[in-house]
């Protein structure tokens, strides 16, 4: 068995949305009045009400279109300085933690020399101790042949006592002086013993200094062994915090397109910062403690670094990786070909008035009228760089002026072959052009 779908049901359904809807939305009827004729055109409650909810969604896409492109224009404008107060802090910590790295060197190098001066005073209490071993052997020695020699003597004088006792009187003269021979053997022996125990008791007191010596090398050892690891963690910090600042501005160059080696080469040789690049230590190699020649290798390491990140600085404010506008604006053409001629920039749209700004430090060039940019400035930059700002409604450099980052150089506005306000920006390697959000979005990724 087979059933079909009732076509009237669609008919019923909107019949039942119109009926609900007409209470809020009546029919309406829109009359068209001709010479010859009457019409009219009718508009049904859900047809009012779908034309309702489409304004409803574009007014409300309008509102959240406006707010995303003001809350953009605010944060564009505190980006920059949110951008130098990092980097402001990020070096002071730098320049802390250097200090303090220095501080620990000076105390590795003062526990060293304590160390150092701990053993030669071991050193000097061995020696003596091993002195006074060898003089306790020598009367040790001796006092055994001197214990010999006194048995052997009272051997002798018991015999001769024995014999004297036999002889009744003939030997007494003999006998006599055996007795005195023993007398100073007495002697003799009881003075060793003194010097033997003065001897002994020099020792014992070697000994002692020689424990108290092992106990401060130790502490001086141990005390060596912590500043040792502190250093290492100064400058396992250092380390990642310069690895972790350069390697950004390694890739924000080659996202430009930019060689970092030729930049970094070229600012070296034309180098004129104040208080010059950053030195090397050293230390003299005589006597030369493993642990320093280590830590003064990676201390110039992270010296290298701080000089190449110096540089780099340099390099960001001679190349233009910066809007010339701030704030207010918005892209309306980008680079590349636009009917069938090549757009050598970028136009940001905006009021007539807004400041252009040189996104980087370099010399004017052109500040003059031209056709089809209408008032243009262009600015030479380094490393074979320029860049060009057409439509201006105002000039404010000259030609040959010197001009850094930041500096106002004209007024946005709508001269020469322009349909609207904006600003038309080029940025030219070499003279030929290239797409400038390369700059800036490589410029972005960093800061």
């Amino acid at each position: 068995m087979t059933t079909s779908q009732d076509p009237s049901v669609p008919k019923r359904l909107i019949a039942r949305v119109n009926s609900s809807l007409g209470r809020f939305l009546p029919e309406q009827r829109l009359f068209m009045k001709s010479d010859s004729a009457t019409r009219f055109v009718r508009l049904r409650p859900i047809t009012q009400a779908w034309v309702l909810a489409a304004a409803g969604a574009f007014f409300l896409w309008a509102v959240v279109a406006t707010s995303l492109l003001f809350i953009a224009g605010i944060s564009s404008g505190s980006t920059r300085e949110q951008a130098a107060i990092a980097q402001a802090a990020f070096e002071q910590r730098l320049v802390t933690l250097a200090k303090e790295r220095d501080s620990r060197a000076s105390e590795a190098v003062a526990a060293q020399e304590r160390f150092q001066l701990a053993l030669a005073q071991v050193s000097q209490m061995q020696s003596q101790l091993l002195a006074s071993e060898e003089r306790r052997r020598e009367l040790e020695t001796g006092i055994d042949v001197i214990q010999g020699t006194l048995r052997r003597t009272m051997t002798e004088r018991d015999t001769a006592r024995a014999a004297l006792a036999k002889t009744q009187g003939t030997e007494a003269g003999k006998a006599n002086s055996l007795s005195a021979r023993a007398d100073d053997m007495a002697s003799t022996v009881d003075m060793l013993s003194s010097v033997l125990s003065s001897t002994a008791a020099e020792r014992d007191a070697a000994a002692r200094d020689a424990e108290d010596a092992r106990v401060e090398t130790d502490r001086i050892a141990l005390e060596k062994r912590l500043l040792e690891e502190r250093n290492d963690e100064i400058f396992t910090t250092l380390e990642g915090a310069v690895k972790v600042s350069m390697t950004p501005l390694d890739r924000m160059f080659k996202n430009a397109g930019m060689n970092p080696d030729s930049i970094l080469s070229q600012i070296r040789k034309g180098y004129s910062g104040t208080g010059g690049p950053l030195m090397p230590i050293s230390y003299s190699t005589k006597g030369e403690d493993p642990a320093i020649a280590r830590d003064a290798a990676r201390a110039n390491g992270i010296l290298e670094r701080l000089d190449e990140m110096n540089m780099y600085r340099i390099a960001v404010d001679k190349l233009p990786f910066a809007i010339p506008i701030y704030g207010g604006y918005r892209f309306t053409s980008p680079f590349g070909y636009r009917w069938g001629r090549l757009h050598a920039g970028i136009d940001l749209a905006g009021p007539v008035g807004m400041q252009v700004h040189v996104p980087a430090d370099g010399i004017v060039t052109a500040a003059e009228w031209e056709n089809g940019y209408g008032n243009v400035v262009k600015v030479r930059h380094e490393f074979g760089v320029s860049t060009v700002y057409g439509h201006l409604s105002r000039i404010r450099v000259r030609v040959g002026q010197k001009v850094s980052r930041g500096d106002v150089i004209g007024d946005s506005g709508n001269t020469g072959r322009s349909t609207g306000p904006h600003l038309h920006y080029e940025i030219r390697v070499g003279g030929n052009p290239i797409n400038p959000m390369t700059f800036i979005k490589a410029a972005k990724d960093v800061f």
